[in-house]
């Protein structure tokens, strides 16, 4: 089968019925207190088109995923970081049957320049298959939203596709770097979709993906507000505060090593 066969493949598409609908979201929805908001402005949402969202936890492909309604995800394409999970073979094929995954290789963008991956994001989105891609290229290891590169914003503009804005909100705090499980209690999290959005004539791609960085910013907090969850603001504060903490740390630990013994 082609590189970009299985992606299409019928018989990858039933086998990721049931590693994603039967055994993965029950699992998840179990674990995790759950709400799923704004489904009523996917409804006339079509594929192919680039879900994009905030990257802070291993939970929010999944939690993506089992959100959306079956006919919007039973396709959807998740991009993965070629380094990490395709050199490895027994994680590739387990990636691609929960996450339908493709190759991303960090440093190259979706576009791929000296891959032999190049180009595979925009033919898949020719294909009619919609994809999964966190702009800021690798998880936040505070909740802090990074930088969005313009890589997905510029595949929109040049395969004509509408961007699906997702917030995951408190999906950090359930299960922060350094778990592979989510903590216990069921924690609170939520996932809030946004009206699909298009580049407006004559937007560049870093304007249009600073526009989608902004408005998924401003539904993370307006439902953290509501949920009492940290907003970014308070993830920021608290990285910076994390870093000065330890910029002290270490320049105390220097100055000691440098005092001569008495």
């Amino acid at each position: 089968m082609s590189e970009r066969g299985r992606y299409k493949s019928r018989t990858h598409r039933a086998a990721r019925f049931v590693a994603q609908q039967l055994m993965l979201k029950p699992t998840l929805w179990g674990l995790l207190d759950i709400k799923v908001h704004g489904k009523q402005l996917i409804r006339h949402l079509e594929p192919p088109y680039i879900v994009v969202s905030n990257h802070s936890s291993h939970l929010d492909c999944p939690l993506i995923i089992g959100a959306l309604p079956r006919r919007l995800s039973r396709k959807l394409a998740t991009g993965a970081a070629a380094d990490y999970f395709f050199g490895n073979a027994v994680k590739s094929t387990t990636t691609g049957l929960f996450f339908n995954t493709f190759p991303v290789e960090r440093g190259k963008g979706l576009r791929g320049k000296g891959s032999k991956h190049r180009g595979l994001a925009g033919h898949l989105l020719n294909d009619g298959i919609p994809l999964l891609i966190f702009p800021e290229g690798t998880r936040s290891r505070t909740g802090a939203m990074g930088s969005f590169g313009p890589g997905t914003a510029a595949l929109c503009i040049s395969r004509n596709v509408p961007c699906l804005p997702v917030a995951i909100v408190g999906a950090s705090l359930a299960m922060p770097t350094g778990r592979s499980l989510p903590k216990k209690g069921r924690p609170k999290v939520h996932v809030v979709f946004g009206e699909p959005m298009w580049p407006k004539p004559g937007e560049t791609a870093h304007e249009f993906s600073d526009r989608i960085a902004a408005v998924i910013r401003t539904m993370h907090d307006e439902r953290a507000e509501k949920a009492k969850l940290p907003l970014m603001s308070d993830y920021e504060r608290a990285a910076l505060e994390a870093k000065a903490a330890q910029k002290t740390e270490d320049e105390s630990a220097a100055t000691n090593e440098k005092e001569p013994e008495q």
